[in-house]
């Protein structure tokens, strides 16, 4: 009785095939029968509505390879952005801070988070005063980064919330207010020295009394009624008929003469 042949090793043993194409079990008289080069089958969902490997990769790949989602929810695209905030202690002060990438939802939730803290937390202290603007200022860059980005995606937890914008919120509120009423007051206080003036000096006629509520480097003379204790000198304007001022007279500024002539201003007492 003939032995049978050995069965042929392959790299992986005994029993493995010795190439791409291992001769299956005879399944007639003609001999083994060869099969073609194997295929990969479909990945099928392990449970109905699952989606099966080759969306996302067999063990969950990243859909970006080589860029990492966001630091909070893990979702894509995120951009590497560093959002500061600052708080004032009087004496002590402590700057804060987070690191990207963040997407976009939970990168604007942190900026208006930390932003409107700064202002009204950052003020209180002699260095923290001009180190609050320095950082509300550096925070606008990875702002602009956010809201370039798309909707954030394929997070293992869903992003932040944003919240309402940084105009609409109570801090902003109690910092823009005083701020605007001082930008307002200072156009309006031009307006009222314009409309107003400042007691500039009225041209002076013979004849009228005055007072001088300055001193005679600087004049300040009102007109008085004559009858009026507080009537100290008497205007006269030199002329050809009147002859130039008495001894003892004093002089008005030109500006109280609508020619520039100096009046003669005669004490009354």
């Amino acid at each position: 009785m003939a032995t049978p042949p050995p069965p042929q090793q392959g790299a992986g043993g005994p029993y493995s095939p010795a190439g791409p194409y291992a001769p299956q079990q005879p399944t007639g008289a003609g001999g083994p029968v060869f099969a073609g080069p194997q295929q990969p089958g479909p990945a099928w969902p392990a449970h109905p509505g699952a989606q099966p490997y080759g969306a996302y990769g067999a063990y969950g790949a990243h859909p970006q390879p080589g860029r990492y989602g966001c630091t909070l929810c893990g979702a894509w695209p995120a951009a590497p952005a560093t959002v500061r905030g600052h708080q004032g202690m009087i004496v002590l002060m402590r700057t804060l801070s987070l690191r990207g990438p963040l997407c976009r939802d939970c990168g604007l939730a942190t900026y208006r988070r930390m932003s409107s803290d700064t202002l009204w937390q950052g003020w209180w202290g002699p260095l923290s005063f001009f180190i609050t603007p320095v950082i509300l200022l550096m925070n606008l860059g990875p702002r602009a980064a956010f809201r370039r980005l798309a909707p954030p995606a394929g997070g293992y937890r869903p992003a932040l919330d944003p919240g309402r914008p940084m105009w609409r919120r109570a801090p902003v509120l109690l910092f823009l207010v005083p701020l605007l009423l001082l930008f307002l007051a200072i156009p309006t206080l031009v307006v009222i020295g314009v409309v107003v003036g400042d007691d500039a000096p009225h041209p002076l006629t013979s004849g009228q009394c005055v007072r001088n509520k300055g001193d005679w480097t600087d004049q300040k003379l009102v007109v008085t009624d004559c009858d009026s204790p507080a009537a100290e000198y008497r205007v006269r304007r030199p002329t050809a008929a009147t002859g130039p001022c008495a001894s003892g007279d004093y002089l008005a500024r030109p500006e109280y003469s609508p020619d520039g002539t100096l009046n003669c201003l005669t004490p009354l007492r």
